[in-house]
């Protein structure tokens, strides 16, 4: 079996073949902070190994959990309880996804946001060079929740030290907490989540300590998608009935000298000119 860096770290395979040598066949790797994040970002990769039996979805979990608020039938539980209710939660999904394997890393949060995190990088590079995706679906560089951004810069730095052995990994970034629609749309990429969507709610409603504990994760997700695919485009009818947006990380991978402050802030730059670009041409003189 993997040997991962953290002895609470798990795996699990919800077909019930517990062979890591399968993980190669994995095609669409989602890494996410906590448990559900996955259902969100990484939802066109779930969505592609639920499809085509020629490819697999596998997803890792970063943190344990343990620090979710709660309320409702959750408010007395205690930070271990809650532990145990996610990671149930997250096993869940796997299975109603048709995950090909679901790792939940289970390190503190404020283990993941510290500047020197070894271990958790490490179990990142381990995971990836088993699963040898495609995609990675992380977090967006400009998402506002600290632990999604740390897990993101993991995610590059492990991909950068493996060099070579990353090969043509395409990494996307993705909206939880901080939408996209303000990239311009040269620079966003949209991607089509039509399908399903009785399968994506119920992804989203596995996590019934996060909805019953006060946060409508699932009426938000589907509806920040369907609001996406309507305010894609302006000027022609919808195109697809879901879409997400991600932003493009991988030149982040190809050139490991491109500072990331500079390439996200060029990024934000771009929706000031683009605004500024728009005002100079329309303004009443």
């Amino acid at each position: 079996m993997i040997q991962l860096q953290n002895p609470l770290a798990e795996c699990y395979f919800p077909s019930g073949t517990e062979n890591d040598t399968l993980l190669n066949k994995t095609t669409h790797l989602g890494i996410g902070a906590h448990q559900d994040d996955l259902e969100i970002l990484a939802i066109p990769g779930i969505l592609a190994g639920y499809d085509h039996e020629d490819q697999a979805f596998t997803g890792i979990t970063v943190t344990n959990g343990r620090g979710a608020p709660r309320t409702g039938e959750y408010a007395n539980y205690s930070d271990d309880e809650m532990w145990q209710v996610r990671l149930k939660e997250q096993r869940q999904a796997a299975d109603i996804g048709h995950y090909l394997a679901q790792f939940q890393l289970n390190y503190p949060s404020a283990q993941v946001k510290v500047p020197v995190r070894e271990e958790v990088i490490t179990d990142l590079i381990t995971l990836i060079q088993a699963c040898q995706p495609e995609i990675i679906y992380t977090h967006n560089l400009t998402d506002k929740h600290d632990t999604h951004v740390a897990v993101a810069l993991s995610v590059i730095e492990a991909l950068r030290r493996l060099g070579p052995e990353a090969g043509e990994i395409t990494v996307f970034g993705s909206e939880i907490w901080r939408g996209l629609d303000w990239l311009p749309a040269d620079l966003k990429v949209a991607l089509d989540v039509s399908s399903h969507p009785e399968l994506q709610l119920e992804l989203l409603q596995a996590f019934h300590s996060q909805i019953a504990g006060g946060k409508r994760y699932d009426l938000a997700t589907m509806g920040r998608r369907q609001a996406n695919a309507t305010y894609y485009q302006s000027h022609v009818t919808d195109q697809a009935e879901l879409m997400t947006y991600a932003m493009d990380l991988t030149p982040l991978i190809k050139n490991p000298h491109l500072d990331v402050g500079e390439y996200t802030d060029q990024l934000v730059q771009s929706l000031a000119q683009d605004v500024q670009d728009r005002l100079g041409r329309l303004q009443i003189v």
